[in-house]
């Protein structure tokens, strides 16, 4: 039996990163929406959802996807977002590396046109190679790229890191980033 965390948490990223429209709500220009129209909203559409299980999902997810507001009354993700929003991230500067998980299968493109958002607003990257690594293997066979974002930070580009530890930027150029020799192909 699959876990009912797990079909919430996807249910969740849907709705709250790329489709409030599934459940016809919407999320205000900085990403949070309201507990209880979000709750109400769901049950309508045939998922139900306690406070408390989605008090549990947001306090114990090991990746926290999920954050509420200091007044404890809204929710959002905290990153990953497909739709217009600002999170109202201030700029950082970043360790002198950073890592970027992805498959093998996506290497050619990502070596001739750089790391890139795609659909969502940010590149992710991870603060650990292990982290970026597992993020790889979510897409097949797992590669690990060293970003120089120290580099990338002296020449103007911009770097953020979300609540949840999760270290974003606009794109990864080329000449930012390398193979470690390890994942050598």
């Amino acid at each position: 039996m699959k876990d009912p965390n797990i079909r919430i948490s996807k249910f969740l990223s849907l709705v709250l990163r790329h489709a409030p429209e599934t459940i016809a709500v919407s999320l205000d220009k900085n990403g949070w929406i309201d507990i209880d129209t979000l709750l109400a909203a769901a049950e309508a559409h045939g998922t139900s959802i306690s406070r408390e299980r989605l008090d549990e999902l947001v306090y114990t997810n090991d990746k926290q996807r999920f954050a509420f507001s200091d007044d404890g009354r809204r929710i959002r993700a905290n990153q990953g977002h497909s739709v217009d929003v600002d999170l109202e991230l201030v700029a950082v500067a970043p360790p002198a590396q950073l890592f970027h998980g992805t498959a093998t299968r996506f290497l050619d493109s990502i070596l001739e046109s750089g790391i890139q958002s795609q659909s969502r607003q940010h590149v992710h990257l991870s603060g650990s190679a292990a982290l970026a690594q597992r993020v790889g293997a979510r897409h097949g066979n797992p590669v690990t790229l060293i970003v120089q974002s120290a580099q990338m930070h002296a020449d103007g580009m911009a770097f953020y890191l979300s609540r949840n530890g999760v270290w974003l930027t606009a794109e990864v150029p080329v000449e930012y980033f390398e193979l470690p020799k390890s994942d050598a192909i």
